[in-house]
């Protein structure tokens, strides 16, 4: 199993969780977090018995964003792995899924900070749970900066414009209500149970067929970019041979019999 000295990897059954763990730095970004989520990405893609993922910050912190002393590399913090950045200049953005996304489904259990590039990780998740005292937040136009990060492509196509260009321009936190109330968020839960929250859900993925919940998944990104029509035809040739699997012969079993359903991903 992968893992660095700031990034923290463990089985929940079916679901892989994985951990920014740099407490004392409220989980700011460093190259060993990002080498350690690169490769968290890759098992749960590798590895058919992960049905879901769960992204989660130790420390009663989610990420306060990128840490820009550790990336430049001042100290020996995470020197071991700078050779991982040389040999892959894109692998801080695959570790922030700006330009990788997971097969499986990967839910985000979010206490304390998430801003900055917490706030632009968190976009390319897909199921989002917080405490109801996270704060959220995009703060570099005050800063002098650009949220680089996917945010001024991702966040009017998550929530309603008004509500992306309000987040983007002003630069202001937020609070969990908030971005529950414009979408950004599914999920508001009492502080210190987000995780666990995050995992019940994962449990439900996870007794759903998995050749069936990658193909949805995919489907719903895939359409995002395309015309209706052009979407529907996608969503056919996509979804069709599914019903042709060993899963949806079990479902059908597991229905007629009043029983739960054992898929094998077949």
């Amino acid at each position: 199993m992968s893992g660095t000295e700031h990034l923290t990897v463990r089985r929940e059954g079916a679901t892989l969780v994985l951990t920014l763990d740099r407490p004392e730095a409220k989980n700011a970004l460093s190259i060993a977090m990002l080498v350690g989520l690169y490769d968290g990405w890759l098992e749960a893609d590798a590895d058919d018995s992960i049905r879901s993922i769960v992204l989660t910050g130790a420390g009663g912190s989610f990420c306060a964003g990128m840490d820009l002393k550790a990336l430049a590399g001042r100290g020996m913090e995470g020197e071991r792995h700078r050779d991982r950045l040389k040999a892959d200049p894109d692998l801080h953005w695959k570790a922030m899924l700006r330009h990788h996304r997971p097969r499986k489904p990967v839910i985000a259990a979010v206490e304390g900070y998430c801003v900055a590039g917490g706030t632009e990780m968190l976009q390319g998740t897909d199921i989002r749970v917080a405490g109801e005292s996270a704060t959220f937040g995009l703060f570099e136009v005050k800063r002098g900066l650009f949220p680089i990060g996917g945010s001024t492509v991702r966040l009017p196509r998550q929530i309603p414009r008004t509500h992306a260009l309000e987040m983007l321009l002003t630069g202001r936190p937020y609070t969990a209500r908030e971005a529950a109330d414009i979408g950004l968020i599914g999920h508001v839960v009492p502080d210190g149970t987000a995780l666990e929250q995050a995992l019940e859900i994962a449990e439900r993925v996870n007794a759903c067929a998995p050749l069936a919940v990658e193909a949805v998944k995919a489907s719903v990104y895939a359409a995002a970019e395309l015309t209706e029509a052009d979407g529907l035809a996608a969503e056919l040739a996509r979804g069709w041979p599914v019903f042709d699997t060993d899963d949806a012969k079990e479902g059908a079993r597991a229905f007629a019999e009043k029983r739960a359903p054992v898929y094998k991903r077949a």
